[in-house]
Parts: C-alpha cells; structure tokens; sequence
C-alpha cells in the first residue's frame, strides 16, 4: 500500500485533519504528524533555535512542538518507516488563495515535500463570504476530504510534474458545480491593519483586520471558487521571472 503523509498548519486537533487522514485510510497507509498547536500563517519556517519534541498521540498519530515544515522534515527522516508516497496537507480552516500561498503553513508543508522529491498536495476549505456573497456556518470538510482522496489517488497513478505541488481550495458548499485547473490570483488588503490601544492606552497593532478584495482576472483561483468551482492550481518551486531574466540580460548590457 501507498505509504501517505497527512499533516497541516491548523495543529492535530483540528477536525480537518482528521476527517483528510479517515478518507485517506481507503488509500494507503496513513501518517499523521502536525504541529502540537495552530501554526497558520508561519510559512515555510524552520525551529533553528530550540529543540523539537514529538509525542506520539495514537497509532500512527505524532504530534510535534513546531511548524508544518517540522512536521515534514522531522516525520520524513525520523518517523516514518519509509519515504511516503504521497504528503496531503490540510484539510485548512480557511482558504489559501492567491498570494497566501506565500504565508500559509499549509502550503508551506506541500512545498518542503515537493524540495524533499515528494509529490505533495495543500488542501484548503474556503470558508470566508467570497463564495456568492454566502458564508455557511457549517464546515462541510468531508466534501473536501472526498475530493483530496480522489486527487490523491490520481497523483499516486500519475505522478506530478517536477518541483511541482497542487494547491487545492474547495467552497464550503453542498453544491459543487465541478473542477477548474486555475492560475494563482492576486489578493488586495483595504484596511488590513487595525490600530488599537492596550488596557494601559499602549498603541497596538493587529494584522489582518481588513477585508479582502481581489483583483480581477479570468482562470484565477479565487473566480472559481467565487463561481462554485473547486480549484486546483498546480504551484512551481522555480521562482525565477524568465522573462525579466532575458530583458536584464538584453537591456542591462548596454
């Protein structure tokens, strides 16, 4: 059976993990390691400055004193019998859209799979009111489980792209019109840090207090989950910008 790492950013307790890791099982066998407590937004950081621990939390169940990347590094070379086949991270108590893929934790773990050679998928619930305006109070993570197994299981047959992850983000909704293979939107913040003051009339700041709106754009992310679609955007390691590669080299001899 497939060897299959589920790990996430939103900590071991969260209930998304755990209905990813029960709709894996029909898959393969199925490794849970994620951090001890919610980690959203870390990125793709390392603990350089003091020592992790991993307790063990029931059969095939770790968690770890870390970030997502910890989870990825520490249970690739020190936990798991072999190198897994396949890391799921998620399922995300939000959505990953655009240029949060830059900040998530959950991405992030994708990421450090995919340096480490290993197909990786970053699976994310996108529970704001961007879907029709509508924001279900009901997480409705099993739909989403159902379509990263499904997903699995085609990577596992078909392997991916080099240095390639899939960043997936599905609408908390009963009705999913289908699938759209998208490309990363772009996020604008209006207001997005609040400026507040301490009991002791201290000035304070809080990060992401604003409401996001996104910039217009056919075949992005955020239109396809803004329509009811499920978003699949396939997300390259490579950060080079090619063609400003090629206009310095052209422009810059001169």
């Amino acid at each position: 059976m497939p060897l299959i790492l589920v790990t996430n950013d939103d900590g071991i307790s969260s209930p998304g993990i755990k209905i990813l890791a029960k709709a894996l099982k029909s898959v393969g066998d199925v490794y849970v390691i994620a951090p001890e407590t919610e980690q959203s937004a870390v990125a793709h950081a390392l603990t350089l400055h003091r020592p992790l621990k991993v307790d063990k939390t029931g059969k095939n169940t770790f968690y770890i004193n870390g970030t997502p990347t910890d989870c990825v590094i520490i249970g690739v070379d020190k936990i798991l019998p072999g190198k897994p086949d396949i890391i799921v991270s998620g399922i995300n108590n939000g959505g990953n859209l655009g240029d949060d893929v830059t900040y998530s934790g959950t991405v992030a773990a994708a990421i450090e799979g995919t340096l480490l050679g290993i197909p990786s998928i970053a699976v994310s619930l996108v529970t704001s009111n961007i879907i029709n305006g509508h924001n279900r109070k009901k997480l409705n993570f099993k739909v989403a489980a159902k379509f990263a197994k499904e997903l699995a299981m085609k990577v596992l047959r078909q392997g991916l792209p080099d240095d390639t992850l899939l960043n997936v983000n599905v609408p908390n909704s009963d009705t999913i019109k289908g699938i759209k293979f998208t490309k990363q939107g772009r996020r604008i913040y209006d207001n997005a840090i609040q400026e507040h003051s301490d009991p002791r009339g201290r000035k304070c700041y809080w990060i992401g207090g604003g409401v996001p709106q996104w910039a217009s754009g056919e075949n992005t992310d955020f239109d396809a989950i803004h329509n009811g679609y499920i978003s699949v955007t396939p997300v390259h390691l490579d950060l080079t910008n090619y063609k400003a590669l090629e206009y310095i080299r052209k422009k810059w001899r001169k």
